[in-house]
């Protein structure tokens, strides 16, 4: 039997008990159908992964008792997207999906040609919280509210000290070198951004102005236009295979 795995917010430490959150109790009595002395297992993205058992489960309640530690937290790192609103549905699929591809932080931001205004941030981070509980990761992405595209780069300028990691800009159309050719130039430390356009593109304005930018380094993503989503989830592939977590076994 399969031992669910559920996100908490709550310290974790052998020998404790702690309250589900708003609609776990639910899930594991009514659809799971797990009661008390069950196995689940518990992570908070700080203290790392912990055996557990259901304490109590009533409704909408459950209680959990823990027990030992099964992996440790590891470091913080993985690359950030910085995607352009998309419509809820892609934009779901592509939070989910990037989750499981270890994204660190989402950041939605708002582009001359983007159909959605905004994004649903609750929303959003159910979607990571589950695709995190699926997948088996240990933290969760941190998303931030959609902000307008300049100033959100406006913000990453000042990282580091005025020396911020670079941000791979996916160009569609004109000439720039393939991702993986631009990693061997431009090694990618943790943290570097991989930036998507909305779904018709940024404009010739906003492409001359994130040109400007000197961390902005232009990339393509093969010789096919891609859909917005299709072209998150392909660079942030090729960031994981040539500089992120992907060359290391699971722990």
């Amino acid at each position: 039997m399969t031992i669910p795995r559920l996100f908490t917010e709550h310290d974790l430490r052998e020998g404790a008990e702690i309250e589900a959150l708003p609609g776990q109790g639910r899930y594991l009595g009514q659809v799971l159908r797990r009661g008390p002395g069950d196995p689940v297992l518990l992570f908070n993205g700080r203290d790392g992964e912990f055996a557990a058992e259901v304490a109590a489960v009533r409704k909408d309640q459950a209680r959990f008792r823990l027990g030992h530690r099964t992996r440790p937290q590891p470091a913080p790192g993985g690359p950030r997207l910085l995607l352009a609103a998309l419509k809820r549905e892609a934009m779901e699929w592509t939070v989910e999906k990037a989750t499981e591809l270890g994204v660190a932080a989402i950041l939605p931001v708002l582009a001359t040609r983007c159909v959605a205004t905004a994004a649903n941030l609750s929303r959003l981070e159910l979607v990571a919280r589950e695709a995190a509980e699926q997948c088996e990761r240990l933290d969760l992405p941190a998303l931030s509210e959609a902000a307008p595209l300049h100033a959100a780069l406006d913000r990453w300028a000042r990282e580091g000290e005025g020396h911020p990691p670079p941000v791979f800009l996916a160009a569609e159309r004109g000439a720039a070198p393939g991702l993986a050719q631009a990693l061997a130039a431009h090694p990618a430390p943790a943290g570097a951004g991989l930036l998507i356009g909305p779904e018709g593109g940024f404009t010739g304005a906003e492409l001359d102005a994130l040109r400007r930018r000197p961390f902005v380094v232009p990339v393509a993503l093969g010789p096919r236009i891609l859909r917005a989503e299709t072209a998150a989830v392909s660079g942030l592939a090729v960031l994981q295979a040539c500089c992120g977590d992907w060359a290391g076994s699971r722990a």
